[in-house]
């Protein structure tokens, strides 16, 4: 009986040839990433922190709030530790004009947060928003792509203009917490807030450090009666 040899469609051949000409690279290293669409290579993706934080309720990323904000969940992908591929594709993202980088890793989250019981009664999804200014000078918010990708794989909407930052504030990179929270305090609005009344909403940034930023984004969407609030953030910065 003679063999069946299955010959490459035109899809296959022309995925390969535009492949040649833009070829996916690991935003880490700079590698050919074999997975289309993904952000790492496979030698970066053995590397990355990775924790399973949103598997449990009481976890590193909730304690940085006990007795702050009282939030239902919170969960980082991944911890952030200096010179891992983590920090390489933050960096990517927010400094190199990489905004693929935060949907893509926001689909990936997405994917693990729908499946979790804690999170599937999330109804919107909120970015911590950037001054207008701050948001035309890179480009794009980096949360706001992130939260595009949670949004996709979870079937939820992204409320692009409910907390607005109503003020433009430094960097908040080499700040300590106390000098953070001062920066930020009095700085973010609810806009339309009936919107939101009785939602679960979920909070995201691209980083967690000191949790100044969403600790008063926090507070300002938890004024709207009978919200829950939950976050998530791409990584979590190792104390």
């Amino acid at each position: 009986m003679a063999s069946s040899i299955s010959l490459p469609t035109v899809s296959d051949l022309w995925n390969g040839f535009l492949h040649l000409l833009y070829p996916d690279l690991c935003v880490a290293c700079g590698a050919d990433v074999s997975t289309k669409h993904a952000c790492f290579c496979l030698q970066c993706r053995m590397k990355l922190p990775v924790s399973d934080m949103y598997h449990h309720q009481d976890n590193e990323f909730t304690e940085r709030f006990w007795g702050r904000l009282p939030i239902q969940n919170g969960a980082a992908l991944y911890y952030f530790t200096r010179k891992s591929p983590v920090q390489r594709a933050l960096h990517q993202l927010k400094y190199h004009n990489k905004p693929d980088i935060g949907i893509k890793i926001g689909r990936d989250f997405g994917r693990l947060l729908h499946t979790c019981p804690l999170y599937q009664s999330v109804d919107a999804i909120i970015p911590v928003p950037l001054h207008p200014r701050k948001e035309r000078m890179r480009g794009y918010n980096q949360s706001t792509l992130f939260a595009q990708g949670l949004a996709e794989a979870m079937g939820i909407p992204v409320l692009h203009t409910t907390l607005v930052r109503a003020a433009f504030t430094a960097t908040q990179t080499r700040k300590k917490r106390m000098d953070r929270f001062q920066n930020v305090a009095e700085v973010f609005a609810v806009h339309r807030p009936g919107r939101i009344e009785g939602l679960h909403l979920l909070l995201v940034d691209d980083v967690l450090t000191t949790g100044a930023t969403l600790e008063i984004c926090g507070q300002a969407l938890l004024e709207v009666p009978n919200t829950r609030l939950s976050m998530a953030t791409i990584a979590i910065a190792v104390h």
